[in-house]
């Protein structure tokens, strides 16, 4: 049986402050557990009787009523779990193709974009301060269990990029750009992707020295631009292609 103070800790870690003050995050459903299960030792599990808890791992029961109780989906899935907060280490170098991102605000872009990572085998994400925490139940739920698996680390990125060498590639995508398709990509570098409404900001801008453009293809009027997660996830594709 939930308690009201369950309850109330567990509503609570929809906020920013909360994870941060009690250390921990939410995650829900068969697939994003079971992935997270594989990596960290839960706070706290609670599930119905029909979710097949993996050896070790001796949930609370719950009722399906008290699951709605405490789930932030539409349809709870048999289960959610308390997850403590990855520990963060700013002092890491790039040794591979790493993505970064400036300012995205959208919690679906962001898991999206982090299960695309997952996919194309780009093992960390930089994230601006400015971008949307990774650990919004939102977010953990898009990645569909790839958060499991690929580092988030957020940093002051223009100060991160002043730390590079000067000829290090760092590529980032623009309409006034190269076209994508005939340019040199390097096996390792840095692809910043942009806010959705304002792409690039000016202070991360200065620093791209590869500006790629994702062509069009259509003859007339087309859309303005594209969303953020399926311009990463072309740009993610193009640059493994290559190798």
């Amino acid at each position: 049986m939930i308690s009201k103070n369950q309850l109330k800790y567990i509503r609570q870690l929809e906020q920013k402050k909360y994870r941060r003050r009690e250390g921990c995050f939410v995650a829900e459903g068969t697939k994003v557990v079971g992935d997270l299960l594989q990596r960290y030792r839960p706070e706290a599990v609670f599930a119905t009787a029909d979710w097949q808890a993996p050896a070790g791992i001796t949930p609370q029961l719950v009722t399906d009523d008290e699951l709605r109780r405490i789930s932030f989906l539409q349809h709870p899935q048999q289960v959610l779990a308390l997850f403590p907060l990855p520990t963060l280490n700013s002092n890491f170098s790039i040794q591979e193709l790493t993505l970064a991102l400036d300012g995205v605000q959208d919690p679906g872009n962001l898991g999206t974009i982090i299960r695309i990572a997952d996919w194309f085998g780009i093992s960390t994400i930089i994230c601006s301060e400015d971008t949307v925490d990774a650990w919004n139940p939102k977010v953990v739920q898009a990645t569909m269990g790839s958060i499991a698996r690929v580092n988030i680390i957020y940093i002051n990125l223009p100060e991160f990029l002043d730390s590079l060498p000067a000829d290090f590639p760092v590529y980032g995508t623009f309409l006034d750009g190269d076209n994508i398709y005939t340019q040199e990509l390097t096996r390792e570098g840095l692809i910043i992707m942009g806010n959705e409404g304002n792409g690039i900001s000016d202070a991360v801008r200065a620093k791209v020295n590869r500006r790629l453009l994702i062509p069009d293809f259509h003859q007339g009027e087309t859309a303005d631009s594209l969303n953020v997660a399926i311009a990463t996830a072309i740009t993610c594709s193009e640059f493994r292609r290559r190798q």
